[in-house]
């Protein structure tokens, strides 16, 4: 089973561990012998799915949407960022250089093609520019893959 994650950065932090907990309990129903999780390892739930089920004994590909991803994410994330990056089993590249929202949609199309289910922590709302969670959640029901929406209930971003 190959488990992908999509999901809003930023989130406050009452939010964050109501949604680490609710990734936490995901990973607990599964049989992590077999478990892929695959994630764009982004700063907040990419980088949680990818963790917490590196630490249930899964396996971890990431998809990269850009060469310059890194560069565009959170300096102060950068160090897990490369340590979540060396523990990959597989990387799995757009081939684009430029970290822009059309590069980001891209690697998330890879993410929902080579996943058999995807998570989304998604407030329901649109996305606020292309390429966001919704569209993400969008694409992966429009090729018919699964989705889990985990959203605290009464949560704002």
């Amino acid at each position: 089973m190959r488990i992908g994650i999509t999901g809003h950065r930023g989130l406050p932090s009452e939010v964050a561990e109501q949604v680490r907990a609710g990734l936490a309990a995901q990973i607990e129903a599964l049989d992590t012998t077999e478990l892929v999780a695959v994630s764009c390892i982004a700063d907040g739930p990419d980088a949680w799915w990818a963790q917490i089920a590196l630490d249930a004994g899964a396996k971890l590909e990431v998809v990269i949407p850009a060469t310059e991803y890194r560069a565009g994410l959170p300096a102060w994330y950068h160090t897990e960022y490369d340590q979540l990056l060396s523990k990959a089993a597989d990387v799995h590249c757009t081939g684009l250089t430029e970290s822009t929202s059309e590069a980001h949609q891209a690697g998330s199309e890879i993410l929902v093609r080579i996943s058999d289910h995807l998570l989304a922590v998604w407030d329901g709302k649109p996305a606020r520019g292309f390429g966001g969670t919704a569209d993400v959640v969008s694409h992966a029901r429009e090729v018919g893959v699964p989705v889990t929406i985990l959203w605290p209930d009464g949560a704002s971003r």
